[in-house]
């Protein structure tokens, strides 16, 4: 994880604290907001700590719903950040091993109509539980995402829950292994929504698509 100057630091602290509300959420393509100045999203595992980081990140104890039922959210959940000038969309998690096949299909619709159409997503933050690594579904939201040319950046979730020395080798190991992906960011953000680690950096990297 690269090093992030003291005023972009700042920047994403002013950025945040200027307040978050929740906007809309979208179950079609059609009801999508008109385009914010910059937007980005959300992407992970149902069970990665999406809601929990959103939380962090915001400042914000229940800004995003947690749930002991793992991937409940079902739609695009729009947060406005930043007087309205930033859009958080916090996209359904995958990985939908009890939902029926035809939900699933009309999910992941939703999902590459608006990963593909929509001008102003700059980056899709896409969360990996750093116990665990990339897994296979995770490769497949990959591979979409450098089909339909949209930036990613993994962000690795949970490190409190690894020594240093393993934080150390799955964030070398996540580097390489997005090293070559067409479509991803080189800079891999490692966090902990529980200590606060990589927040204000993952603040910086938001605010900073705004200069």
């Amino acid at each position: 994880m690269r090093e992030y100057e003291p005023e972009e630091i700042e920047r994403g602290r002013l950025l945040f604290a200027a307040g978050v509300v929740f906007r809309m959420g979208v179950a079609k393509l059609e009801q999508l907001p008109p385009a914010y100045v910059l937007e980005v999203a959300f992407a992970g595992r149902s069970n990665v700590g999406k809601s929990s980081l959103l939380n962090a990140l915001t400042g914000r104890k229940d800004i995003a719903r947690t749930s002991n039922t793992p991937g409940r959210t079902r739609e695009l959940n729009y947060f406005e950040v930043g007087e309205g000038q930033v859009a958080l969309v916090d996209m359904p998690g995958y990985g939908y091993a009890k939902a029926e096949k035809k939900l699933v299909k009309s999910w992941q619709s939703i999902i590459m109509g608006y990963l593909q159409g929509r001008p102003n997503l700059r980056r899709v933050f896409v969360l990996i539980d750093s116990r665990h690594g990339i897994k296979a579904n995770d490769l497949e939201t990959l591979d979409q995402l450098d089909e339909a040319a949209v930036n990613y950046q993994i962000v690795l979730t949970k490190a409190d829950k690894l020594k240093q020395a393993e934080r150390d080798k799955v964030l070398a190991a996540t580097s390489q292994a997005v090293s070559r992906r067409p479509a991803a960011f080189p800079d891999v953000i490692i966090t902990s929504s529980e200590k606060g680690w990589g927040i204000p950096e993952l603040r910086a990297e938001i605010a900073g698509m705004l200069a």
